[in-house]
């Protein structure tokens, strides 16, 4: 393999890929980054066996060839060089790299490519559904960070995605709060379709479909196992987690007794500063819904009181329809609900002390946010 390429364009390569290395491994070759020319450009691939990332970069390919070199190494020297061209040359009697950059010279030695798992690509099997890159990003931004973090329960460390027709589907559920996202597809699924991914593999395709042009295509593979993402310059196939998802529809509360409306960003303005004083107490936040007369608007007090640090209350103005009422909530979980809903007003849904309070952007359809009570003594 000899071959010569971009500075800028190896090193933004190299972070695509570089989250998909096994940080630990009893296979050595599960720590490298896999090059290889391919019709005229240049594949980085890497896998830790549960996802894997390949993406292609402009190169001008001398020699064919392909090797797998140690990622960090590989990173860490190429992100010093200067923005210039680098030649890469593959010894493949000692699999040693040599790479040259300006007035740079470096060898690696590397691991035959033989060795480095086959990652599955996108032309082994008909594309299931294509999303726009901007509304597939926006919706693992608003869904993907509810998903539990650890593996009590498999299915909850995953993000449920249902097709339908021309409608998609995703949620995450910890068992304190349920995040619910629906997008219209640009071309109707041929059958319907439900999978739990993982949320990593998303938070991961979230990150590099940022400057995508063009769909994002998905495949689930015809076993069932494994799921492919592509985009004109960059694949990702994660493993699928087996069982079955919870029945969402459940949680979703039919009715509320209250619906308040307020600014976005001045409700989260005050469960930030109501934060500082819930982390002392078991992260309690209590929000107190009060209607007002017809010439007035209602109130929100947000409140928070820790015994050994002392306690705040903040008051907004809001449209409080219905009969008002307290809920009490944890300060982590609504403020990561703010965050997910990004219109400049908000609607809050509740219905007793022990029922869930339901976030929704107002003036923006499809998306919804639960966050369970806690409670009060």
């Amino acid at each position: 393999m000899k071959l010569s390429c971009l500075q800028e364009n190896l090193k933004r390569g190299l972070a695509i890929v570089g989250h998909a290395v096994a940080g630990k491994s009893t296979l050595p070759v599960l720590s490298n980054i896999l090059l290889a020319s391919d019709d005229g450009r240049l594949k980085l691939a890497a896998t830790n066996l549960e996802i894997g990332i390949t993406c292609w970069i402009g190169a001008k390919i001398e020699e064919e060839g392909a090797v797998t070199i140690p990622a960090k190494l590989l990173s860490d020297v190429v992100s010093g060089l200067p923005n210039d061209k680098i030649m890469l040359e593959l010894d493949s009697r000692t699999q040693t790299v040599g790479l040259r950059c300006a007035r740079y010279e470096a060898t690696i030695k590397g691991i035959e490519a033989d060795e480095f798992p086959v990652i599955p690509t996108i032309s082994e099997a008909r594309p299931t559904a294509a999303f726009p890159p901007d509304l597939l990003r926006e919706a693992i931004d608003q869904v993907a960070f509810a998903a539990a973090t650890d593996d009590t329960r498999p299915v909850l460390a995953g993000v449920l995605m249902r097709l339908k027709g021309k409608t998609a589907t995703f949620a995450a559920a910890d068992g304190f709060r349920l995040a619910l996202r629906t997008i219209e597809l640009p071309e109707p699924v041929a059958e319907p379709q439900e999978v739990i991914i993982p949320a990593r593999a998303l938070l991961e395709l979230g990150r590099i479909i940022g400057d995508a042009e063009g769909n994002v295509e998905i495949t689930v593979t015809p076993t069932g196992g494994q799921v492919l993402f592509h985009t004109e310059s960059t694949d990702l196939v994660s493993r699928l987690i087996e069982g079955r998802y919870p029945d969402i529809e459940r949680i979703i509360p039919s009715s509320h007794a209250t619906r308040t409306v307020l600014e976005t960003q001045e409700l989260a303005k005050a469960v930030k500063l109501a934060s500082f004083f819930a982390t002392a107490s078991s992260n309690i936040v209590r929000l107190t819904f009060e209607s007002g007369g017809e010439l007035s608007p209602g109130k929100l007090t947000i409140s928070a009181n820790a015994a050994e640090v002392g306690d705040n209350k903040g008051v907004l103005d809001g449209m409080v329809h219905g009969d008002g009422g307290q809920i009490a909530l944890n300060v982590k979980f609504l403020s990561e609900a703010l965050n997910a809903i990004k219109t400049p007003q908000i609607a809050i849904e509740t219905q007793t002390a022990q029922n869930p309070g339901v976030f929704k952007p107002v003036g923006a359809e499809g998306y919804l946010h639960i966050v369970m009570p806690m409670t009060v003594r």
